[in-house]
């Protein structure tokens, strides 16, 4: 099952493919497969998130964005790395989407989210 993420101008990325603290604004369309994804929180940010864009510029993300945040499977992200001295080592690493819901926008945020929460069995 795939969810897909829209461009928008309210909503933003932080992934941990990219340098700490840098987030971007969705500019195109893509796919996230939910089979791959291990773990999903939601929350709503309580204070303002100072962060950067892709030019280092600051940014400040405000205080009521919707967060949804998606740790991918650990076969998502593992690759065989060979070193001199270690060989067919595998690396496994969790990597993880942030996608941020500015306040000024919130039916796409509860859109995604009730979509998602459908997926779940609630025992």
């Amino acid at each position: 099952m795939f969810i897909k993420i829209k461009k928008n101008c309210g909503i933003l990325m932080e992934n941990n493919a990219m340098e700490t603290g840098i987030v971007v604004p969705v500019s195109s369309n893509f796919l996230i497969n939910l089979n791959q994804v291990a773990e999903i929180s939601f929350y709503t940010l309580k204070e303002n998130k100072k962060r950067q864009n892709i030019d280092h510029a600051e940014l400040v993300i405000p205080t009521n964005t919707r967060v949804i945040h998606l740790t991918m499977d650990y076969r998502y992200e593992s690759h065989q790395e060979d070193r001199p001295g270690v060989f067919n080592r595998q690396v496994n690493q969790r990597a993880y989407y942030k996608l941020f819901f500015l306040p000024e926008c919130p039916g796409e945020y509860e859109e995604l989210r009730g979509y998602i929460e459908q997926q779940v069995l609630n025992l």
